[in-house]
């Protein structure tokens, strides 16, 4: 049986995933405030750091979003992205566990993904949104392929919030019980080399998901082809 971890052990009543959940909020909020209150012309330190992250996430949502569009989600996928690293990064701390090791996790942030870019591909184009669903060819000659296209394309939109929500608990899932199992194995070496493994994981699937979902959205406001 595993052993508790530390806000289990403080708070039993609250399940592990919701108690790190939180904290990784906490954690999130507290620098921010840091930062925001200690802003300087030239940047130091963790603003510095911060305004790195920040042009960061801002050039890939240009990049996979537009120019339009690009500015106006960043809030939301740099929010993503910070708090999935940070979720993902509490894994790594002994004593701590990583929220994103949890589907009820990984699938809160991959459900409302998908009705957000829906929404948008719906209120950009309205029911003309719907033809993103038919296929390449447009004719009346077509229509069942495009009936059958229609089908397939929505069965794909469909599965995409169940390939993010498992992609992320399963990569979590198991850098958390490697690195359990070689913790009791090699207490002294092993573990050190795939805790730097552990780090690049961590970011990687952080800004995978980041990634897909600029995909995502930048696939529902363009126009159909």
């Amino acid at each position: 049986m595993e052993a508790p971890t530390f806000l289990h052990m403080l708070f039993p009543s609250i399940p592990p995933y919701v108690s790190y959940s939180w904290l990784a909020m906490a954690v999130i909020i507290v620098v921010a405030l840091i930062v925001k209150g200690s802003l300087k012309m030239v940047p130091a330190g963790v603003q510095n750091v911060m305004e790195v992250l920040v042009e960061f996430l801002r050039g890939q949502a240009l990049m996979s979003i537009g120019q339009h569009w690009g500015d106006k989600f960043l809030p939301l996928l740099g929010t993503l992205f910070i708090y999935i690293l940070v979720c993902n990064l509490f894994g790594l701390i002994p004593g701590f566990e990583s929220p994103t090791s949890n589907v009820n996790v990984t699938f809160s942030m991959a459900i409302p993904v998908f009705f957000i870019y829906q929404f948008m591909g719906f209120k950009v184009h309205g029911i003309r949104y719907l033809e993103h669903f038919l296929g390449p060819i447009r004719s009346i000659y077509a229509i069942p392929f495009m009936m059958f296209m229609f089908v397939v394309e929505w069965i794909t939109h469909l599965a995409r919030p169940l390939t993010l929500g498992v992609r992320l608990f399963g990569n979590m899932f198991g850098k958390h019980l490697l690195l359990m199992v070689l913790g009791i194995l090699a207490p002294l070496i092993v573990p050190v080399a795939f805790l730097c493994l552990g780090t690049l994981v961590s970011v990687l699937q952080a800004y995978v998901f980041m990634l897909l979902t600029a995909v995502y959205i930048a696939g529902s406001v363009e126009e159909s082809h």
